[in-house]
């Protein structure tokens, strides 16, 4: 059984790196690992997020906001083709204005059957995404 995270109290703001090598984001406070967003290319070279976790031990403090705004920003600037599927990544792109992101949505049942866990309390604003094309900037 593992057990919770603990914050660390010299922990101020929270960092988001992408680890490549096992196709996620991930956000930590100080050393310790707060949570992570997933991702893997599909047939057409787009980023697929079906999957985002935060350590309960984390919940309410709005990093599953700051890290999916950290990794779509990052995957705006390399110029990569978003596929929401993580529920929690859906609401945040739908509220969200991201510039120079290209959003490919799936139907609203794909994205329902997803298993993704977001982390609780968390909250996106700001602009929303149009969904009424293949993609949107």
């Amino acid at each position: 059984m593992t057990e919770p995270a603990t914050v660390p109290e010299t922990a101020s703001e929270p960092s988001v790196t992408r680890n490549a090598e096992k196709s996620r984001y991930e956000i930590h406070l100080g050393d310790v690992s707060a949570g992570f967003t997933t991702f893997e290319p599909d047939d057409h070279g787009r980023l697929v997020f079906a999957h985002t976790v935060i350590d309960p031990a984390f919940g309410g403090r709005g990093l599953g906001t700051t890290l999916v705004a950290a990794a779509m920003a990052d995957a705006a600037e390399r110029g990569d083709i978003v596929v929401p599927e993580c529920p929690f990544v859906v609401r945040y792109l739908e509220n969200t204005d991201v510039p120079g992101l290209a959003v490919v949505w799936r139907q609203t049942a794909d994205a329902a059957g997803s298993d993704a866990v977001d982390g609780s309390g968390d909250e996106a604003g700001g602009g929303r995404a149009d969904r009424s094309g293949d993609a949107s900037e």
